[in-house]
């Protein structure tokens, strides 16, 4: 069953096959997105009186009931459904005749399509922004809470100066802050309204795209129609971009998270269960949580770029190279979210160990704060440095594990709480309550 079936003409299996893919696996995530556009939109068609207000709201109430259906967990696109479009509208024409086959008027299954994707865009860039802050919330607190540990800090993997894990959580936390601001530019993309463009060039019907707008939820129309399709690709790839930020935030930290538990290192311990062990090894304790976390990370690090070959050289109007956009964005949404879930685990049960630095090998972590000592008593720098040197070379070095950092944003002065009141900055800008406010009227 398709929407575009005529009387006599039919598409080859071999085909029909090859073009639909997976396609209808992806669809079973945009089903309850689907339903929620067609109420706004027959509603819509009611206020230009292309629906009496008795079919639509005998159409709402259907379509509600069809939300519960596609919601429910077992739910399933049958056999010979081409897609979720068909699939609502066969359901609404076999309960209410005639009223179901009016709900397409003004729209195709194009600015369907989109305005399914927006929608489960914007859900799912809420899903990972609260996790995103749940995450910074507590790197904030093991921040704080270990502010006094140092631990070695380093450049080109070389011991460079004293940190502290402090520093080390609160710089993640403070990364997690700059990549909602960049995933707040994308929320802003995706929270415009497509839905009236139809095929890509409007409708002649007097339809009110205001108010679907408003039904939505969303801050704003696409306004011109061709732009409206234009923006698939565009939009999943500015998405992409910004979960690509926060997979990095989190690659990094799990490369460090590797590298500290290293027996070599040993900065850092886990619980047993939550590290695995080897077949022949009894000794191990690996990090595979992090590991996997790196690769699904680096893997969505690459997603933009797979999204800019998909959609290269394409011209105006849809193509329909734009639905193998789904099956690279809308897994990795759950990767990112599985991801951000998993480091919030191993990141709540962490093990800090203390007095790391008072291990001679991390001595010369501490020449740079000896330098500074002589600087302060009226050495110029480089002489202190020369001084500094020589005593190393001769080894004679002498030094303090004691440090005295004041400044803005280092060890002795985390600024946690400017950081965070960035964080809440980032956050007002997202504004879901907006969305779910106008959702829970469209089903009420």
């Amino acid at each position: 069953m398709k929407l575009w079936s005529k009387a006599n003409t039919s598409t080859t299996e071999i085909v029909e096959q090859f073009t639909v893919g997976n396609d209808k696996d992806f669809d079973l995530l945009l089903a309850p997105f689907d339903v929620l556009g067609s109420i706004a939109h027959t509603k819509m068609l009611a206020s230009v009186e292309l629906l009496t207000a008795e079919e639509c709201s005998l159409l709402v109430n259907a379509l509600q009931k069809i939300y519960t259906k596609v919601t429910e967990p077992n739910f399933v696109i049958p056999e010979g459904v081409e897609d979720i479009h068909s699939y609502v509208e066969f359901l609404l024409t076999e309960q209410l005749g005639d009223a179901g086959k009016k709900i397409h008027s003004a729209r195709s299954r194009n600015d369907q399509v989109l305005v399914d994707i927006k929608l489960f865009l914007r859900a799912s860039i809420e899903a990972l922004v609260l996790d995103t802050q749940k995450l910074f919330e507590l790197l904030q607190k093991q921040s704080e809470q270990y502010k006094d540990h140092l631990l070695p800090g380093y450049t080109h993997l070389q011991l460079a100066m004293p940190s502290s894990f402090g520093l080390w959580f609160g710089a993640y936390a403070e990364s997690l802050v700059d990549d909602l601001v960049m995933m707040g530019a994308a929320y802003k993309v995706v929270n415009k309204n497509p839905l009236g463009s139809a095929a890509g060039y409007g409708s002649s019907f007097p339809i009110n795209r205001t108010l679907t707008t408003d039904l939505l939820g969303f801050e704003t129309l696409n306004y011109n129609v061709v732009y409206a399709q234009m923006g698939r690709g565009k939009t999943e790839r500015i998405v992409s971009t910004a979960m690509a930020n926060i997979a990095d935030t989190l690659a990094r930290l799990s490369m460090d998270c590797c590298l500290y538990l290293n027996q070599n290192f040993s900065f850092i311990a886990f619980p047993p269960e939550l590290t695995t062990g080897s077949s022949i090894m009894p000794h191990k304790k690996n990090p595979d949580v992090f590991e996997l976390v790196r690769a699904h990370c680096n893997t969505i690090k690459a997603l933009p770029n797979e999204i800019t070959m998909i959609t290269t050289n394409l011209p105006s109007g849809y193509q329909r190279d734009l639905q193998l956009l789904k099956m690279h964005l809308f897994p990795a949404i759950t990767q990112l979210q599985q991801c951000l879930q998993m480091v919030h685990l191993m990141i709540s049960n962490i093990q800090v160990k203390q007095q790391i630095v008072e291990d001679e090998q991390y001595r010369y972590l501490f020449s740079v704060e000896e330098v500074n000592k002589l600087v302060l008593t009226g050495v110029p720098f480089r002489d202190a440095y020369k001084q500094i040197g020589e005593q190393i070379e001769n080894g004679h070095f002498q030094y303090s594990t004691q440090v005295n950092h004041t400044h803005e944003g280092s060890m002795g002065n985390l600024c946690t709480q400017q950081i965070a009141q960035q964080m809440n900055k980032a956050m007002t800008e997202f504004e879901f309550s907006k969305p779910a406010t106008a959702i829970q009227q469209l089903l009420s």
